[in-house]
């Protein structure tokens, strides 16, 4: 059937509208396209459409320079111009708020009346300083593809697909993965290159690698070359540490590895130096196992800049960084004066964030909505959670507790709304700003800062 494109859903997909009232979505669209799409999932409400012909192009539309990507999840908006993509996002994030939360950003620094000021990366492309793949091990001689062997002829007998996928979910049929080498443009280029040794060496059917079905394989960069973290398998027996070590010993960019068996809570160091760090605006942070750090070094840190300057003067300041991963914050507001309690729950990050700390930043381990109520009221209080968002019983605290400030760091634009919503009409939007931090793909960060009313204006 055709359809007109007239924007573009959460996940970066087309959304259009049937004759009979119903949406249908259609990756790989964009607003002002008419396409001819083949329904491919039927609901009462919506339908989901295979692009199959497009007639008239949008403004902004250009060709995906990957060659996997009309079949791989890993992006969704390469087929998009990037200033496409960052106007986009900042019409995402104020109507997500509208719709979701309620909020009316009229008059708020960063909100122009139509979308909020999304300050784009500095790298279009090679920009991720952590990938994560999933490798499967392929059973009963399926495909790539998901088909089975097919004869080719009586002489040359049948083709046999390859034992190992290990790339990316596809982007219609998410159960299936794309196999994705070299041809990836997201990674930054020392990652890249560690994959490619890595696929090398692996073996046969990697059984060089943890035995199991599906593993989950992630590398992250470092100050002195790449870490990778394997999840999934079996506990590694001697033979397996010592592929490990051959394999820090033969990949230029490969600094240690680490392994987390499918029953394990933790990782444990395979090969090579646990003590790894990275570096951000100025501050030696450990990276550890499972630290978390924005996946765009370039504009993580501009956004990292951004919220110490809204903090504007912490000398003397209690702060509470909640969900606080490995303490970037905290410890430059620690070293610029102010006292700070980190709250995180990953024991391998507060083991990290631990290391080195500064005099005045307390790392507390557990869940925030736990920790909170058994602290003093703070005079600022940084949220950065999750995708999911807050639990109710944080924006519960702070609406009854005498916190003045927050600092709100956001990766999904619809929790936030929710998250906002929570805390009622008693809260004021002084600054709100995106971050394209995921160029290609239909992710986003938000910074809000806010204040709270005074008591007769919320009245």
């Amino acid at each position: 059937m055709e359809v007109e494109i007239h924007d573009l859903s959460g996940s970066g997909a087309g959304v259009g509208r049937l004759d009979d009232g119903r949406v249908i979505f259609v990756p790989r669209t964009a607003p002002g396209d008419r396409v001819r799409a083949l329904v491919v999932h039927e609901k009462r409400r919506f339908v989901r459409g295979r692009l199959s012909a497009r007639l008239v192009d949008a403004p902004g539309r250009r060709t995906a320079p990957c060659a996997l990507y009309d079949r791989c999840g890993g992006c969704q908006l390469q087929h998009l111009e990037y200033a496409a993509q960052t106007a986009w996002k900042g019409r995402r994030i104020a109507e997500t708020l509208r719709r979701v939360g309620e909020i009316d950003l009229a008059g708020v620094p960063g909100f122009d009346g139509e979308a909020v000021e999304v300050e784009g990366s500095p790298e279009e492309w090679f920009y991720r300083n952590r990938v994560r793949f999933t490798l499967r091990r392929v059973r009963g001689g399926r495909g790539p593809d998901g088909g089975r062997e097919r004869p080719v002829g009586p002489d040359t007998g049948p083709v046999r697909p390859p034992r190992v996928l290990a790339g990316f979910h596809e982007v219609e049929r998410p159960n299936r993965i794309v196999d994705v080498g070299g041809e990836c443009r997201l990674p930054e280029p020392a990652i890249g290159q560690a994959w490619a040794a890595l696929r090398d060496r692996w073996g046969v059917e990697a059984d060089r690698l943890p035995a199991g079905e599906e593993l989950q394989l992630t590398l992250r960069t470092a100050v002195d070359g790449v870490v990778l973290l394997i999840e999934g398998g079996g506990t590694r027996d001697r033979a397996g540490r010592a592929e490990a070590e051959r394999w820090v010993e033969e990949i230029e960019e490969l600094v240690a590895v680490w392994h987390r068996p499918g029953a394990a809570d933790r990782f444990e160091l395979l090969a090579g130096d646990p003590a790894r760090t990275d570096r951000w605006l100025g501050e030696v942070v450990p990276v550890g196992s499972r630290a978390f750090l924005q996946v765009n070094r370039g504009l993580g840190e501009r956004l990292h800049r951004d919220v110490l300057e809204e903090v504007r003067e912490p000398d003397g300041l209690r702060i509470v960084d909640a969900y606080c991963g490995v303490g970037a914050w905290g410890r430059s507001l620690a070293r610029a004066g102010a006292s700070v309690i980190g709250l995180e729950l990953d024991a391998d990050a507060v083991e990290a964030a631990r290391r080195d700390a500064p005099p005045r930043l307390t790392l507390l381990r557990g869940r925030v909505e736990e920790l909170l109520p058994d602290l003093e009221d703070p005079d600022l209080l940084l949220v950065n959670p999750p995708r999911a968002g807050v639990d109710a019983a944080v924006t519960d605290w702070i609406r009854e507790r005498a916190v003045e400030r927050v600092i709100w760091v956001s990766c999904d634009p619809a929790t936030l709304a929710r998250d906002l919503a929570r805390l009622g009409p008693g809260w004021e939007i002084t600054r709100i700003r995106g971050y394209d931090l995921f160029p290609q793909t239909a992710h986003v960060e938000t910074m809000v800062s806010m204040r709270r009313r005074p008591t007769d204006a919320t009245l």
